[in-house]
């Protein structure tokens, strides 16, 4: 019985000295239990009329929303979850904004052959990167992605078995001990940092463009749509305003907006400028508003 006390205690020190290690190179860090889920449970879980909380109430048991970097908030969580055996690394987060590529092997799923299809058909090529092994077989392959884009999480919606963590999401850490056994980091790449996710890998990623509207869904919306993810680095913003100027010249701004703002960000803009876009393209189209000047802005030239 005194083994039994002992060795959650070890791996719970193990854990943590994993997780310090992590949060000195960037990572924001959460205790996990054996079975890879938030070893603190939420503060509200006995209230079900609590408004959805994200840490605002200050008391740990928000799953990654708790992820730090700072090594007194991370003892301070393992200290609270003593029965902890490893670590989560949340995505998306600063300084890395870290993209996780699950490849499982789970229900004979190949997924290494699936992303190498994938890497040809769309002609791109995993770059170095850390490389995590898990107990089951699998890998978790670590990228990064741009600081404004937000890469959503998702499961085998790029191809089956292949999973992907981002915003919102985490990743088990190496050196994590769970009921299947322990992940580690893969021969030759521990020293490695996360590597650029390839752009044409990143637009996989990103949800496609919303249309909300039959009207909008047209050719001409689908047009515009494509008009600004075809920007370049320069174009971004003048390609949007002049695609968001003839959407509601056209009476279809309001129910394209969506999609353009979508395009936009794919494009490397953030959301709060592509709306701020869209905002002066309706102020300046608006039926009781100054009128467009007859030359439209050319949407080939820089800005």
């Amino acid at each position: 019985m005194a083994t039994t006390d002992r060795y959650p205690r070890q791996a719970t020190t193990l854990a943590l000295a994993h997780a310090l290690s992590a949060a000195e190179r960037g990572l924001a860090v959460i205790p996990l239990s054996r079975t890879k889920l938030p070893a603190l449970r939420s503060p509200h879980r006995d209230d079900p009329t609590a408004p959805p909380c994200h840490g605002a109430c200050g008391r740990p048991g928000h799953g990654v929303y708790d992820a730090s970097t700072d090594p007194a908030r991370i003892r301070e969580l393992f200290a609270a979850a003593p029965w902890s055996t490893g670590y989560g690394i949340a995505c998306g987060l600063p300084p890395h904004h870290l993209v996780g590529v699950d490849l499982d092997t789970k229900s004979g799923t190949d997924s290494t052959t699936a992303l190498r299809e994938l890497a040809l058909r769309h002609l791109f090529t995993i770059p170095p990167t850390v490389v995590v092994l898990t107990p089951s077989g699998g890998r978790h392959l670590w990228l990064t992605g741009p600081p404004d884009v937000v890469v959503p999480n998702s499961a085998g919606r790029l191809a089956p078995g292949i999973d992907i963590r981002g915003a919102g999401g985490y990743l088990v850490g190496p050196g994590s001990r769970t009921e299947h056994g322990v992940y580690a980091t893969a021969p030759g790449t521990a020293h490695l940092v996360p590597a650029p996710c390839p752009r044409s890998l990143l637009r996989l990623l990103l949800p496609p463009p919303r249309v909300t509207s039959p009207r909008a869904g047209g050719a001409h919306g689908r047009g515009l749509v494509q008009f600004v993810l075809a920007a370049h680095r320069g174009q971004r913003n003048t390609r949007l305003y002049w695609a968001a100027c003839r959407a509601y010249e056209d009476g279809i701004g309001d129910a394209l907006s969506d999609a353009l703002v979508d395009a936009a960000v794919r494009t490397g803009l953030t959301p709060r400028e592509a709306r701020s876009t869209l905002s002066s393209a309706a102020r300046m189209t608006h039926p009781h508003g100054p009128a467009l000047p007859h030359r439209h802005p050319d949407p080939d030239k820089p800005q």
